[in-house]
């Protein structure tokens, strides 16, 4: 709908995890570096962790892209399934076939691929998302798959990721085994006001944008403000800011579309005293047109009967 006004060749604010429009803070590169280095390295567990929005599945789509085929890669992002189901998932994502068989015909299968892919110089990684759902009975069967080992190295390299709970679920007494074997843990912190420009305009920029001060001074430290450093947040509100300008006719956005654009979200911020003349019309325009649109249907039922 606004590409065309505002000269993008793409939404430059969608909520899917691309790794193109991967900003990386000083955070998170370290976390991808480190994720990178303990595959390369061939580690046991990883955790990553960080708040709900901070951008965890789009690090991790980068993570799997820069890994380049060098490994094998199962990604669960149901923390839902018992152990069991779980490890049918694995196998099935791993392409290793599984006719009915027993537990433990199902790990032999998994270790011999795990074998397989490290004599043809391949990792096997075993990413579980939303992590902080698993339970602690789930957990601990987990930390079992870290047991799959030659002499000298791991074979299976088990990344948790999850949001804050998740470090405080790893402490748990029931779970000191499995604290013990974890080689790493990063997270990713909230973007800084700073930070949340760069993101705006790197967005922009991967878009297309003949613009990258599209959105103004005044209008990135409302949305920094309003987003409190959520990357997620700032994609919603921008989008939201781009369809008001869009309506408004307006090539910038300033902080008055910023404000409609948090009102219209139910967010809590200074609400104009009055909604401007032209959003009132576009508002109006999209009424009338329903109304004819019915109108001309109600018509049409009456001819065919």
């Amino acid at each position: 709908m606004y590409l065309t006004f505002y000269g993008l060749k793409e939404k430059p604010f969608n909520a899917t995890p691309d790794p193109r429009f991967l900003y990386l803070t000083p955070g998170h590169r370290e976390a991808l570096a480190q994720l990178l280095y303990s595959v390369q390295e061939n580690r046991g567990f990883l955790v990553l962790t960080g708040e709900v929005g901070t951008g965890k599945t789009t690090l991790l789509q980068a993570f799997l892209q820069r890994l380049n085929g060098r490994a094998a890669v199962a990604y669960v992002f149901d923390s839902t399934l018992p152990f069991e189901g779980l490890l049918e998932y694995v196998l099935e994502e791993l392409g290793v076939a599984t006719p009915e068989r027993s537990p433990a015909q199902r790990l032999l299968a998994l270790q011999r691929f795990m074998l397989d892919r490290r004599r043809a110089g391949q990792s096997t990684v075993l990413i579980l998302d939303e992590a902080q759902n698993l339970d602690t009975t789930t957990l601990e069967r987990i930390r079992t798959l870290s047991n799959f080992e030659t002499p000298t190295e791991k074979l299976l390299q088990i990344l948790l990721v999850g949001q804050p709970e998740l470090r405080a679920k790893l402490n748990r007494p029931e779970l000191r085994q499995l604290q013990q074997r974890i080689e790493l843990q990063c997270s990713i912190p909230p973007l800084s006001p700073e930070q949340i420009r760069h993101y705006i305009q790197t967005r922009l920029q991967v878009a297309g944008a003949p613009d990258l001060e599209l959105f103004s001074h005044r209008a990135q430290t409302r949305i920094a403000a309003y987003s409190g450093g959520i990357p997620r947040r700032v994609n919603i509100l921008c989008d939201h800011c781009l369809v008001v300008g869009y309506a408004d006719q307006q090539r910038r956005i300033d902080v008055d579309i910023v404000d409609q654009a948090i009102a219209a979200l139910g967010g809590a911020a200074r609400r104009p005293a009055r909604w401007p003349a032209s959003l009132a019309r576009a508002t109006w325009g999209r009424w009338l047109l329903g109304a004819v649109a019915a109108a001309v249907l109600a018509g049409r039922d009456l001819v065919l009967r």
